[in-house]
């Protein structure tokens, strides 16, 4: 299964947390990726968004179709991240635009099988992968990039 962790790119200070809007670097940020990403995402992928604004921005920035899930919030955990996510199950690739601490929270248990936070910059992409080999499956990273790369 391919795991594609992005989180939402540069957004606006203020409150309500969910209604922060993308600022015009994070918009600029949102389709650096998203055509990084357009040449390289299979077709079949499930793309899972927070229903927070700066997470459907940078969705919308793909032009592809995505579902909204509530379990993707701000402040909501890992393990409804890989629930939602049907890991490492799912048989199509699934990209996840999300949140921090959550999607950092993810990629260390995954990559290292330990609790930790590694640091996911606004607007960077981290795409994961696992092989299962002699009954073992194996996390491996295939790509972290983020928006000032591409």
């Amino acid at each position: 299964m391919d795991l594609i962790l992005w989180r939402h790119a540069e957004a606006e200070p203020g409150e309500p947390d969910r209604g922060r809007r993308l600022t015009s670097k994070g918009l600029k940020q949102a389709e650096r990726i998203a055509a990084w990403l357009e040449s390289r995402l299979p077709d079949t992928t499930r793309i899972l968004v927070s229903p927070a604004d700066r997470a459907q921005q940078t969705a919308l920035a793909l032009g592809r179709k995505f579902r909204t899930v509530d379990e993707l919030a701000p402040g909501m955990g890992v393990a409804a991240l890989l629930a939602a996510a049907g890991w490492p199950d799912s048989r199509e690739p699934v990209l996840v635009v999300g949140h921090q601490p959550t999607l950092g929270e993810a990629a260390a248990l995954l990559l290292s099988g330990e609790a930790a936070s590694w640091p996911v910059k606004k607007g960077a992409l981290w795409w994961l992968s696992t092989r299962t080999r002699g009954g073992t499956t194996v996390v491996t990273l295939k790509v972290a990039i983020g928006p000032d790369l591409v």
